[in-house]
């Protein structure tokens, strides 16, 4: 039976982090200072994180989507992938990177059943992509993409977090990737994760990306896939490629939104913005997984409807994004 929350929304998708650690300090997603990382010994163990993911998947999820931090920094990380495509009824398993490793594990990847990357690329500027990521370097990242396309992951995604005075002026040139290459580009609002204030300045709305397109462009809109994110796609006539639009702040997707995140220390959090967590820890021991289903079940129905960050009435703690899995 699907797992549905409160409202209707059918819960299909676990986002699970297997570190906090990264070996770039994104500025959106870092902040200055860095952040605590967890000690080893709190981490979930590859077992514990392969039986929560069963749970899962035995009451409705269809969809994870590994994360971190970097989640290839993690030893170890290939083989529990390959166990993590064997669980019966997971339907797609797919990886979230930041590219500096992808050059030598990408073969390994798509052996060990992953079919679809996202690769987070804000910059097409060696200096611009250093200064954003605090040390990156931006031709291993393009290497990397290039041995995930010759390891014959065909799907492939690009995510741009577009931010006004830092990048927003790469708009076309990111677009004109899709012409001769068929990567999914897409475009995510700046989100207030650091609570630093800066939001307001940075975010680009998705609208106005879609029309400075439009104007440099032929766009279309293409239908996706049911068990796709929340991104709005688009193609350039005659394209190979398509851009994608993630708009959380100015046209939030709560109404459709179908996943849960588990963080790399067991917390299980239903929405990105809300402060309620679950620590699965105890519910990881000796026994079966029927109360840890339970637990899972309940903290769907918990879910809220909509984030809370046009509520100006809430306090919200700042989220090294990182540290979470976001």
């Amino acid at each position: 039976m699907p797992l549905r929350d409160s409202y209707g929304r059918s819960i299909n998708y676990l986002r699970l982090s297997i570190t906090d650690s990264c070996n770039l300090k994104c500025l959106y997603c870092v902040p200055a200072t860095g952040c605590r990382k967890s000690r080893k010994d709190n981490l979930l163990g590859y077992d514990e994180l392969l039986r929560l993911t069963r749970a899962a998947v035995g009451i409705g999820v269809e969809k994870v989507r590994v994360t971190g931090g970097e989640p290839l920094c993690r030893p170890g990380i290939t083989p529990f992938l390959e166990k993590l495509g064997q669980i019966e009824g997971l339907k797609k398993l797919v990886l979230t990177t930041n590219g500096i490793l992808l050059e030598e594990m990408a073969e390994g990847l798509k052996n060990a059943g992953v079919s679809s990357l996202n690769i987070s690329l804000d910059s097409l500027r060696p200096e611009r992509f250093f200064s954003i990521t605090r040390g990156g370097d931006l031709k291993r990242v393009l290497r990397g993409i290039e041995a995930a396309e010759r390891a014959g992951i065909r799907n492939i995604k690009i995510n741009v977090v577009m931010m006004r005075g830092v990048n927003d002026d790469e708009l076309f040139d990111f677009a004109a990737l899709t012409r001769d290459t068929p990567y999914k580009i897409r475009f995510i609002e700046y989100m207030p994760t650091l609570n630093d204030g800066r939001e307001r300045s940075l975010m680009v709305p998705g609208e106005e990306l879609l029309a400075r397109l439009a104007r440099a462009f032929e766009v279309e809109k293409v239908e996706k896939d049911t068990m796709d994110g929340p991104a709005v796609y688009y193609r350039i006539a005659g394209a190979q490629g398509e851009l994608g639009l993630i708009t959380p702040i100015s046209c939030h997707f709560c109404h459709e939104c179908n996943r849960i995140r588990v963080t790399s220390s067991g917390m299980l959090k239903t929405c990105l913005f809300d402060n309620g967590v679950m620590n699965l820890k105890p519910f990881l021991g000796e026994g079966g997984d029927g109360e840890l289903q339970e637990v899972l079940r309940r903290m769907v129905s918990e879910k809220p409807r909509q984030h809370s960050l046009h509520d100006e009435s809430v306090s919200r703690q700042p989220i090294a994004m990182s540290c979470i899995g976001g």
